[in-house]
């Protein structure tokens, strides 16, 4: 039986898994301590339950416990990460690089330390969304601090090589951040095998709670410092001051440790689901172009592009499927989305992409519902458009000249 609307919008967020609500529950209730307190069995209780789940969260990335900092989410382990560093290296230099289709949560903190005498270097992506490694190359100076580069594409899914940039990061001396928001607990990321030495992950993306995440800080080979950015009593190494979200960090360990025993099957069923998606469009449907390369991707996202379709008209006809659209409603205008156009989409493909995240709950039965719904409301929605009719009949739409009235 098919359930509406139909969820396949798992990388804005997941449905957190009934094992972590069971795993969490009693530590919003009897097990109410704050995990600072010393001086009796309440605190207690709360600290055992924090480094049980740093284990957790440390054992599905190849980490020590002692490297992790639990943190309220993935924008602000991006945000230490990069404003830590930055700050703590300041007499080495104030070089950072990062790629053009990082998430915000790493852009805008790149931005705001422009303003502090940063100097940032954004990469240009290859039409297939990866980094050009030579290119990465050639931008590391005597001055650069550290590179931070995503995993997993939360739009396209393509996943950056991720060891290489790593590895080129050691040779020159340079931290290596990634942003694996989207990749933890659903491809295999290890952070030494990687070379990684930071590191942001959050819960709500692996059927977790929200409001809680962590930053993985390298402790040896090298020791890397961060300055804190929030002062206060010192929590988690003096990194990230503030009482401890008890109930979310068990949540989030529970999470991890969930994430890890099912990855093997479930990337295999995600990108089996993926594939039959992407088959049964492409069947159906010409013009339609898969954004970002199929070889290096993320098992549960399928982000396409529709030509001679408007992307929000394809949402309100497909208003029962819970998807994202390549055109964000930003303010009062429509923006194509920035990463699509890193890419070298075209507006009019940037605005008509789909992405489609498929995740832990996500059937067959919806799969195809979704494919078939989509495909019918594609055909419905090119009918009424004359320029999908006008390459039809074989009219080149780049020679032709149109007037204003």
């Amino acid at each position: 039986m098919l359930k509406f609307p139909i969820y396949l919008d798992n990388h804005a967020t997941t449905p957190m898994d009934p094992r972590v609500l069971d795993a969490m529950l009693p530590y919003f209730q009897d097990l109410f301590g704050n995990a600072a307190s010393r001086n009796h069995s309440f605190g207690w209780a709360a600290e055992e339950a924090v480094e049980k789940a740093r284990k957790q969260v440390a054992a599905l990335i190849g980490a020590t416990s002692k490297e992790i900092v639990f943190t309220s989410g993935a924008t602000e382990s991006n945000n230490l990460a990069i404003k830590g560093a930055f700050e703590m290296y300041a007499q080495k230099g104030n070089h950072i690089i990062t790629a053009a289709t990082e998430h915000k949560a790493v852009l805008d903190t790149c931005k705001r330390l422009e303003k502090h005498g940063a100097r940032v270097t954004y990469l240009a992506v290859r039409p297939d969304g990866l980094i050009d490694l030579d290119l990465l190359r050639e931008s590391i100076t005597d001055k650069t601090i550290l590179v931070s580069i995503m995993y997993g594409n939360n739009e396209i899914g393509t996943v950056q090589d991720i060891p290489e940039i790593g590895r080129i990061c050691r040779e020159r001396g340079v931290l290596l951040h990634t942003d694996a928001t989207q990749a933890a607990g659903k491809i295999p990321v290890n952070v030494n095998s990687d070379n990684i030495d930071l590191l942001s992950l959050s819960g709500h993306k692996m059927y977790g709670p929200k409001g809680v995440g962590a930053l993985y800080v390298r402790r040896k080979n090298p020791r890397v410092q961060l300055t804190a950015q929030i002062d206060g009593g010192g929590h988690e190494r003096g990194m990230r001051s503030g009482t401890l979200n008890v109930p979310g960090i068990v949540g989030l360990g529970k999470a991890a440790e969930l994430s890890a025993q099912l990855m093997p099957e479930e990337s295999v069923k995600h990108a089996a689901m993926r594939d039959r998606l992407q088959s049964l469009l492409t069947a159906e449907l010409d013009e339609v172009y898969i954004n970002g390369t199929m070889e290096r991707r993320l098992p549960h996202n399928l982000n396409i592009s529709f030509a001679y379709v408007e992307g929000e008209s394809l949402l309100m006809g497909i208003n029962d499927i819970a998807v994202s659209s390549g055109s964000a409603c930003t303010s009062a205008t429509l923006e194509p989305s920035y990463v699509l156009k890193a890419l070298g989409a075209g507006d009019d493909l940037a605005h008509s992409s789909i992405r489609f995240g498929i995740g832990r709950f996500t059937t067959e039965e919806e799969i195809d519902y979704t494919a078939a719904k989509v495909t019918d409301v594609v055909k419905k929605l090119r009918e009424l458009s004359p320029l999908y009719e006008m390459v039809k009949e074989g009219i080149d739409l780049t020679k032709v000249e149109w007037s204003a009235h």
